[in-house]
């Protein structure tokens, strides 16, 4: 009589379970999804209205609303700081103990990464559509490229956050402990957010400020997305994308990499 042997589930079924777990424990927390919610309106709201001014400058397009001007670059933000969430996410369950336990079965290291990853980008589409829908109802947000603009705005900040998350990811995988982890990405994100055309022209920034925002690739991101929202001729987005998927490779190899270092908990 022939043996039976179990082979182990298949790689998108390990992918969609753990991603389901995630999830899960996700919704189980609502304090949580509440305030990685309320975080990108509440910097929605403050940065509309701080530098809602620039708009009488020379340096600002004229004609153009400053919430049609910043809600694309918010996207691009939030997605990015949303990234953050899956590194220390990442540690986290190190710390617990949840991921000694997966490498108890026989599941591919790379899965529990993957998931990590997938369940996060949900998260942060749902944060940035609430986003979108705050913008039209209080603050007038009416881009011109409409509604297709917009969602395709949305769709490139994603991706943008999805390939930084990775980059997270590794560097989660090889600290292993959560509060270098939140120094290190915060120390990365603060510069990159504001030396960048995210929240005033390029033009309008100091001299030495300009050559650094020139050479962020967070500039090239929100040009995109900003171009996509209002009905610009769209330049960037296949650059913004190939870089993307230069970085989510190399963060994701590094991440496997660093993932399966035995545990020191």
């Amino acid at each position: 009589m022939a043996t039976l042997t179990w082979h182990g589930s298949s790689y998108p079924t390990q992918v969609l379970v753990l991603t389901g777990r995630s999830l899960r424990a996700l919704l189980r927390t609502p304090a949580l999804v509440f305030f990685s919610v309320l975080q990108p309106l509440i910097m929605l709201t403050l940065f509309s209205q701080i530098f809602g001014s620039i708009t009488s400058t020379a340096n600002f397009p004229p004609g153009m609303s400053y919430i049609n001007f910043l809600l694309p670059a918010i996207l691009v933000n939030t997605a990015m700081q949303s990234s953050l969430s899956s590194g220390i996410g990442l540690v986290q369950d190190m710390s617990n103990g949840v991921l000694a336990r997966f490498r108890s079965l026989p599941i591919r290291p790379s899965t529990v990464l993957l998931a990590r990853n997938l369940s996060d980008a949900v998260r942060t589409a749902f944060q940035l559509v609430l986003m979108i829908a705050f913008g039209l109802l209080v603050f007038g947000f009416r881009p011109d490229g409409g509604l297709v603009g917009t969602m395709a705005a949305l769709g490139l900040a994603l991706v943008v956050g999805w390939a930084l998350s990775w980059v997270f990811i590794a560097i989660a995988a090889w600290v292993r402990k959560a509060e270098l982890m939140q120094t290190v990405g915060f120390l990365a994100m603060f510069p990159l957010m504001f030396a960048s055309s995210a929240f005033v022209p390029v033009t309008g920034l100091p001299g030495w400020l300009q050559a650094i925002a020139k050479v962020n690739p967070l500039t090239y991101a929100v040009d995109a997305a900003r171009s996509l929202a209002l009905g610009n001729p769209v330049t960037g987005v296949v650059g913004a994308l190939v870089t993307s998927g230069v970085i989510a490779a190399i963060g994701a190899f590094f991440a496997v990499r660093g993932f399966r270092r035995p545990l020191s908990f």
